[in-house]
C-alpha cells in the first residue's frame, strides 16, 4: 500500500492524480449508476494502486444535459449519485489512506434549471436575475437573428432565443447557459462555492473551461466564429484566454490561502500551448493548468520530444507546477489513439464504429505502456484516468440508441461524441456488468471488457495493472523523481527518446521499429514490456539505474 505523502503545503508538484468518473467507476445500489459510496467502496484499491490524489468529476444534481457538467446545485450531491453525507465519508476514508480528494468546479455556465437561470427567465429583459448570464438582444428586424456568430463546442450557434426574444449564450449545449463573470454576485457566489467544499475538507479544485470566464461582452459584440482553436497570443480573444481572467483567479488564491494547508486547483484550458497556459499556474493563481500538449501529440520520438521541450520551456520562469496528461473523460482512450495511423482522426474512426481502419489493439496497449511509462518519469504531476490501468481500449461502438452525449445530437450524428472512454469499469471478469454493480450498466460494456478487469490482472505478472503498480512504487522510491532535474540524453539514433533525472536515473523509449540495445552497465528498474536479449523492444520504455 502507498505511504502518505506528508509534504501537505506542496503534495500536487509531483502527484499522481486519479480521475474518477463517478457514474462510471462503481455502483453500490444496483441501479446502473456509479455513485459516491461506490468510490467509498475502492479505496483500498487505489490506495494499492499508488495514487496521491482522486479528482472527482461533477457529482452535483443535474439534469445530465451534458454528462454532469450541467448543474443545477453547487453545493450539494446528486440524489442518484449519494448525499452530503456520502461525500463526508468518502473524504474521511480517503484521507485516511492518505488520498487527497480534488473536486471538479464548473464556473463557465450552470444547467438551465440552475435557480438563477429559471429566475432570468422569468424576470425578462435588463432585470437584475438576467445580468448573471448573457443575454443580447437578436439582430435582423425584428430579433431574429443570433447576436453575434459565436460557435458551440458541441455544435452550432453559442446562442439560443427564449420566449420573450432575447438570445443568451452558450458555450456548449443550449442546457448550458453562460454565466456573466462581470457581474460580482456571480463571483462571490463561486467563492463561497469553493469555501463550501473547502471547509469539508476537499483539498483542490479542477477548474472546467477556466479560459473561458473573461468574455468581451462590449457593444457590438465582435466575431469569434472559431471556437478556441485561433487565440490570439496576446489576451484580446473576445472569449478566451482574455488578461482579465487572471484577476479572477487571484481572489480564488486568497481562498485557498484562507487554509492550512492551502488548496490548490488546476486549470483546464484546451487552447494551443504557450507561455499564457502557464499563467494560470502562477502561485499566485492556481498553482497548476493542464498541458494537454502530450495528449495531443502524433505517437513517434520527435513528436514527444518537442512537445515535452515545448512544455518545460513553456513553464519555465512562470512557476506554479508541470502536469500530464494522456487520456481523461473528454478524449479517446490512448490505448485507442496510438493504434491509428497518423492521417486517421480519432472523431474518424469513432463515426465508423472503429470499422475504419480495424485497429491492432494490442499494439495500441503496447504503446499506451510505453508512453505512460514514459510520462511518469517526467518531472511534475501525472494526471491518470480510470481504466486506463486496465489497458481500457476505447469502445468505439456503442449502438446509437445508447448514446448520450450531446454533441451526438447537436451536430446531428457527425461526431460520436465522448461515451466510447465513460464506459463503466470492468472490476470481474464475469457478471451483469463485470463487478461494476449488481445490475447492468448505464452504458454498455464490451462483451470482451472482463478480460480487462482488475480481477484478471492483479497479481499476474506483465498485466497492465501491475505494470502501473510498480511503476507508481518505483516513482515513490526513486529520489530523482522527486527533483525537478532534467536533461536529454543526445546521440540517440532516430526513433528513440531518453532523459535522465538527477544523477544515476535514465528513461528510454523505444518508438521505433527495431530493438535498442542497453546502456552498458545499466539496471533495468522498470519497463513497460520485458527487455529482451536484444535489448529494449519496439514500443515499450525502460527506466534504468545507470
Amino acid at each position: 500500500m502507498k505511504q502518505p505523502n506528508n509534504d501537505t503545503a506542496n503534495w500536487w508538484k509531483n502527484a499522481v492524480i486519479y480521475q474518477v468518473y463517478p457514474r462510471s467507476f462503481a455502483d453500490s445500489n444496483a441501479d446502473g449508476i456509479g455513485d459516491l459510496a461506490g468510490v467509498t467502496s475502492r479505496l483500498e484499491y487505489l490506495a494499492d494502486l499508488g495514487i496521491d490524489a482522486i479528482w472527482l468529476s461533477p457529482f452535483y444534481p443535474s439534469p445530465l444535459a451534458d454528462g454532469g457538467y450541467d448543474i443545477s446545485n453547487y453545493r450539494d450531491v446528486d440524489p442518484r449519485l449519494g448525499t452530503l453525507e456520502d461525500f463526508d465519508q468518502l473524504t474521511r476514508a480517503a484521507h485516511a489512506l492518505g488520498i487527497r480528494i480534488i473536486v471538479d468546479i464548473v464556473p463557465n455556465h450552470t444547467s438551465e434549471e440552475h435557480p438563477w437561470f429559471q429566475q432570468a427567465l422569468n424576470a425578462g429583459p435588463g432585470s437584475p436575475e438576467r445580468d448573471r448570464y448573457i443575454f443580447h438582444d437578436g439582430k435582423g428586424a425584428n430579433g431574429e437573428e443570433p447576436p453575434a456568430d459565436w460557435q458551440s463546442h458541441f455544435g452550432g450557434s453559442a446562442w439560443e432565443r427564449t420566449n420573450d426574444g432575447q438570445w443568451y449564450c452558450h458555450l456548449f449545449a443550449k442546457e448550458q447557459p453562460d454565466l456573466n463573470w462581470g457581474n460580482q454576485e456571480v463571483r462571490q457566489y463561486f467563492l463561497d462555492t469553493l469555501r463550501f467544499w473547502s471547509d469539508r475538507g476537499v483539498d483542490g479544485f479542477r477548474v472546467d473551461v477556466a479560459h473561458s470566464l473573461a468574455k468581451d461582452l462590449s457593444e457590438p459584440l465582435r466575431s469569434q466564429p472559431y471556437l478556441d482553436t485561433r487565440i490570439p497570443v496576446d489576451g484580446t480573444d473576445p472569449l478566451y484566454d482574455r488578461d482579465e481572467v487572471h484577476a479572477i483567479y487571484e481572489t480564488w488564491r486568497q481562498v485557498f490561502n484562507e487554509y492550512d494547508p492551502p488548496r490548490m486547483a488546476v486549470a483546464e484550458t484546451w487552447h494551443p500551448t504557450s507561455k499564457r497556459t502557464y499563467l494560470y499556474a502562477r502561485p499566485t493563481e492556481l498553482g497548476q493548468v493542464f498541458d494537454f500538449s502530450l495528449l495531443k501529440a502524433s505517437w513517434g520520438a520527435a513528436d514527444f520530444r518537442a512537445v515535452i521541450q515545448r512544455s518545460l520551456d513553456d513553464h519555465h520562469g512562470v512557476g506554479g507546477g508541470l502536469t500530464w496528461v494522456l487520456s481523461n473523460h473528454d478524449v479517446p482512450r490512448h490505448a485507442s489513439r496510438y493504434a491509428l495511423p497518423d492521417d486517421i482522426h480519432p472523431d474518424q474512426w469513432l463515426i465508423s464504429n472503429g470499422t475504419s481502419p480495424i485497429v491492432d489493439q494490442n499494439l495500441g496497449l503496447r504503446r499506451a505502456r510505453a508512453a505512460t511509462l514514459m510520462m511518469l518519469a517526467l518531472p511534475g504531476s501525472a494526471y491518470l484516468y480510470q481504466g486506463e490501468e486496465l489497458g481500457l481500449p476505447e469502445v468505439p461502438d456503442l449502438p446509437e440508441h445508447a448514446l448520450q452525449d450531446p454533441v451526438w445530437f447537436r451536430t446531428g450524428g457527425k461526431l460520436k461524441g465522448r461515451d466510447g472512454c465513460r464506459v463503466p469499469l470492468p472490476w470481474t471478469i464475469a457478471g451483469p456488468s463485470c463487478g461494476f454493480g449488481a445490475g447492468t450498466a448505464w452504458l454498455p460494456q464490451p462483451s470482451e471488457f472482463g478480460k480487462y478487469s482488475v480481477e484478471a490482472q492483479q497479481g499476474v505478472d506483465g498485466s497492465t495493472l501491475e505494470m502501473y503498480r510498480e511503476a507508481l512504487r518505483r516513482r515513490r522510491e526513486i529520489p530523482a523523481l522527486a527533483s525537478a532535474d532534467f536533461a536529454w540524453s543526445d546521440d540517440l539514433p532516430t526513433g528513440i527518446i531518453g532523459f535522465n533525472r538527477g544523477d544515476g536515473f535514465r528513461c528510454l523509449m523505444n518508438a521505433g521499429s527495431e530493438s535498442h540495445p542497453l546502456p552498458s552497465g545499466a539496471k533495468v528498474l522498470s519497463a513497460s514490456i520485458p527487455v529482451t536479449s536484444e535489448g529494449i523492444p519496439a514500443d515499450s520504455t525502460v527506466w534504468l539505474s545507470v
